[in-house]
């Protein structure tokens, strides 16, 4: 039978509504990140950095750009006979289909294939955090304490913690009190979704709990190892680590990237994030086109100036055009004589000539104002953009727009432009 010591979930199925139309049609771990890579390529990396080669996958929401990516694992050298990378969508079974309501449903709902390995020890992980960690670190930790549960953990600002799971440990990192999400937390030590379990704990923990609407690790199954006597332990994490499940978040990550000296460095030699990279020739920059303290991709022809941005593969920017503070996705074309400020411009966007983004004083944004904030200008995949228009701060563009969608020329401050569906 297979033995393998520690072997890893990766939830990847989250739809990260908070990005708004940048997950219209993808998954948030598919979403593109610092140039080439794209989100789930951390977590995945982490895996093969840190000598665990067995992970599977679990995805749900617009799956395809992920499984595409993720392939058979050849670029995470996870492409094996025993082990590897497995994509685990929801399945037709023979009694109760059902699709994943929760995320320890998903992983409940993959038993047989962690059973398989015959585990001692199963690694839950998130698909779309920004961070490097060695989980061998994390795993001795794990067994120096004879823990069944160890929950990753760091210290998060006071006020933000009622956002996350908080841990109240001992002076040993016991866990003596586990909060989800509460308005009035006791510490400021923040789960961060990474979790070691023993796989007999863990098994037992989901069988028990299996009934449960939304089944969730942070609601369900910590409070019933912890009411269940489990030894659960926090590893204090203290490196960088980001959740990139806003866009203000997901610019600002993007943004440190190119930082002078990066506080997260995809440069280190001895901890790699490996991607799916295709076979592209170097970028090009014409002698006219300035490039400041960028990231750019191959095969991207830069003619006009980009400065603090982040410009991803086979990306154009035309003649005469001043990109600043913006991140340009795969495939994009920027027209000439645009100017782009705070731009987020998503995958095969087409910017006309003389399009004028990030313009005037913010507003809030008219329909989802808690989604398309700190002066950002999102524009979705595939989105065409006319000649000569101006956009606001705070505001979106999505879909085949004509120059009739642009009253005067012009969409204002905290406008939402979604013309969705035509290109479908």
């Amino acid at each position: 039978m297979i033995k393998k010591e520690m072997i890893a979930m990766l939830l990847a199925g989250g739809q990260g509504s908070r990005l708004g139309v940048l997950t219209a049609k993808m998954a948030k771990p598919a979403v593109s990140f610092g140039g080439k890579y794209r989100i789930i390529d951390f977590p995945l990396s982490n895996c093969i950095n840190s000598g665990v080669d067995t992970v599977g996958v679990l995805t749900q929401y617009q799956p395809l750009r992920l499984n595409t990516h993720i392939g058979i694992g050849i670029p995470w050298d996870l492409d094996r006979n025993i082990g590897g990378v497995t994509v685990l969508p929801p399945y037709e079974k023979s009694s109760n289909s059902e699709w994943y309501t929760g995320t320890a449903n998903a992983i409940y709902q993959n038993i047989d294939y962690m059973e398989g390995f015959n585990p001692e020890y199963v690694l839950i992980l998130s698909g779309d955090h920004i961070y490097k960690m060695d989980y061998e670190v994390m795993l001795d930790f794990h067994k120096k304490h004879n823990s069944d549960v160890t929950i990753a953990a760091m210290p998060v600002p006071i006020e933000e913690a009622k956002r996350f799971g908080i841990v109240i440990t001992d002076d040993d990192y016991r866990i003596t009190e586990f909060e989800e999400k509460p308005e009035h937390p006791h510490g400021n030590l923040a789960s961060m979704g990474i979790y070691i379990f023993n796989w007999k704990t863990l098994k037992s923990a989901l069988k028990a709990m299996a009934d449960q609407e939304n089944l969730d690790f942070g609601k369900h199954i910590i409070p019933y190892c912890r009411e269940n006597g489990s030894n659960l332990y926090a590893y204090e994490y203290n490196s960088y680590w980001k959740d990139v499940g806003t866009l203000h978040s997901y610019w600002e990550a993007n943004m440190e990237l190119i930082d002078i000296v990066p506080e997260f460095n995809l440069y280190e030699e001895y901890w790699k994030i490996y991607t799916k990279s295709d076979t592209l020739p170097p970028q090009y920059i014409s002698s006219g086109g300035i490039v400041e303290q960028c990231i750019i991709g191959g095969a991207s022809n830069i003619y006009g100036e980009i400065y603090r941005s982040v410009i991803g593969c086979d990306v154009t920017i035309g003649k005469g055009s001043v990109v600043r503070n913006s991140i340009i996705m795969n495939g994009a074309v920027i027209g000439e004589n645009c100017v782009l400020e705070k731009a987020i411009v998503a995958e095969n966007a087409r910017i006309g000539d003389g399009v004028k983004l990030g313009v005037g004083e913010a507003v809030p944004n008219e329909t989802d104002p808690k989604i398309y904030t700190d002066g950002l200008v999102t524009v979705g995949e595939k989105t065409v953009i006319p000649n000569g228009v101006t956009v606001g701060k705070n505001s979106v563009v999505f879909g085949l727009t004509v120059a009739e969608d642009y009253p005067n020329g012009n969409l204002g401050s905290g406008k939402s432009l979604i013309k969705a569906g035509e290109d479908e």
